[in-house]
């Protein structure tokens, strides 16, 4: 008997305004063209989009192959879950009617699959102590301030997005973005987080490295990479749970 077989990537990036765009795109679309049959659940966990600022009667440009893929996907049985990153917050009901996504806007959710309790969501905030990035983080998902800014015509704030998504990619700023592994606030996070429950494995993405490591108080912590030079995925079934195609795959 075949086992049902769920899929967790994050950070693809699309519609990313640098030279990796058309490639990320062309690898994401080969990646869901080519799900196996068995494939029950396909898990988005967040920055899927570069940016994502949703209006009633206004959606982004671009990436129209993919959503195409993902409706078909979802046409044929697989469930799809989004979850919102700090990248692509900003979404209402669009993909949820159109396409039939459930959107998670939750920082993090635990849920049994196959047999195992699993914790999971895009990662960005989680234990983070650096004050300007706990505001941030609080902005970016304050509902008074969204419902403010999506006030303004979409031209200027679509362009502001695309131009506030591209900073941490600075080279002045990527020294803050680096992940310290067991010296991180994020670990120590859900080391507490799984002190009172029993987990069997984190999924997260949001540091943009596969890695995975595990946790003092119980289960593995796997984080996904992300697709600016190849393919990233976590594979997890009754029976096994492992990373798919390596980052460094072409």
């Amino acid at each position: 008997m075949v086992e049902p077989l769920h899929i967790f990537v994050s950070d693809v990036h699309l519609g990313i305004n640098d030279d990796t765009a058309k490639a990320r795109e062309a690898r994401f679309l080969d990646f869901l063209r080519n799900l196996p049959k068995e494939t029950a659940g396909l898990y988005l966990l967040g920055d899927i989009f570069d940016f994502w600022v949703e209006y009633r009667d206004v959606v982004p440009r671009g990436s129209v192959r993919v959503l195409g893929e993902l409706a078909a996907l979802s046409d044929r049985g697989v469930k799809i879950y989004f979850f919102t990153g700090n990248h692509d917050y900003w979404l209402t009901d669009y993909l949820r009617d159109e396409i039939g996504m459930e959107i998670i806007h939750e920082p993090l959710i635990v849920k049994e699959i196959e047999g195992k309790r699993v914790c999971m969501g895009h990662g960005d905030g989680l234990g983070c102590r650096n004050p300007f990035a706990r505001l941030l983080f609080s902005a970016i998902r304050n509902k008074w301030l969204v419902h403010l800014l999506k006030s303004i015509h979409p031209w200027p704030i679509f362009r502001w997005a695309r131009k506030w998504s591209s900073v941490s990619r600075n080279p002045g700023n990527r020294s803050k973005y680096i992940f310290k592994g067991k010296d991180s606030d994020f670990y120590r996070y859900i080391c507490k987080f799984g002190e009172a429950r029993e987990i069997d494995c984190y999924i997260f993405g949001h540091v943009h490295l596969q890695m995975e490591i595990e946790v003092e108080s119980g289960g593995t912590l796997y984080l996904l990479g992300d697709w600016a030079e190849g393919v990233s995925s976590l594979n997890l079934s009754g029976t096994n749970i492992g990373f798919g195609a390596s980052p460094n795959m072409s």
